[in-house]
């Protein structure tokens, strides 16, 4: 499943505003080594070398396009390569890892929340961010789709919607139980997009890509242009713009 860099950059300003406000609460003074997990283009990573000027500061994503992007950020603090979240353990000197809108992409990824808690040194800072917005109407309507008779046969299994995240209670419990210390909240950012089909083309970006990945180009058409104009009707466009409710879910721990 590839990722498309420009596409993914598209909302670029309203993607970064959940990065922003989850390492707000990260309060490391000067953390050594700061890890950005699933980095994707590198310019949100950028953001914490600017934040830690003192830091070795390092991002991995698994797409070959993203880091090939990112890379053109690289200098002697700031550095980027290709690697899996689910491989990936944490060196010693680890002071603050982030991932942000990653680990719902990974199933089980509770599992290797609590392993990273686990191998993180002490008094490391530990952030993450995932979308909670599996029941709105954009994501809604595109399982139902992909459940319709017309598609259930080729698209059975692609989407993960049902068990994607956890609530920010149990995100909180996984650290509280390991003896870290532990904030968890939820944000509903009401964003105003712009253009034609903005919704179908935040998703494109992101949710909508197992989909496409899963058809080739004239059944990918077909299914788009049948969720297009179902999102249309549930998301319609206003005088200021398109309101497009996004829920996120955000927990920080500190390890004792």
């Amino acid at each position: 499943m590839d990722w498309d860099p420009s596409k993914y950059l598209q909302f670029a300003d309203q993607r970064s505003r959940p990065f922003v406000d989850l390492t707000s609460q990260i309060a490391a003074a000067e953390p050594r080594r700061v890890v950005d997990a699933g980095c994707g283009s590198g310019e949100l990573t950028e953001l914490l070398s600017r934040r830690w000027p003192s830091a070795q500061v390092f991002g991995f994503d698994s797409s070959p396009d993203m880091i090939e992007r990112a890379r053109r950020l690289a200098t002697d603090r700031l550095a980027f390569a290709e690697g899996d979240v689910r491989d990936w353990r944490p060196d010693p000197d680890v002071d603050v890892l982030v991932s942000n809108a990653v680990l719902q992409w990974v199933p089980d990824h509770l599992d290797l929340i609590r392993r990273w808690a686990d191998e993180l040194p002490s008094r490391a800072w530990f952030g993450w961010q995932v979308p909670g917005n599996f029941r709105s109407p954009s994501h809604v309507l595109m399982r139902e789709l992909a459940e319709s008779s017309r598609w259930a046969a080729k698209l059975d299994g692609v989407l993960r919607h049902h068990d994607a995240v956890a609530e920010p209670a149990d995100y909180a419990a996984v650290l509280l139980e390991r003896g870290w210390e532990a904030l968890a909240w939820e944000t509903t950012y009401l964003h105003m997009l712009s253009g034609s089909d903005p919704v179908l083309e935040w998703v494109r970006g992101t949710g909508l890509r197992p989909i496409l990945a899963a058809l080739d180009v004239d059944d990918a058409r077909e299914f788009t242009g049948t969720y297009a104009r179902q999102v249309r009707a549930a998301y319609p466009a206003g005088p200021f713009g398109t309101p497009f409710p996004f829920r996120r879910l955000f927990c920080v721990g500190r390890k004792l």
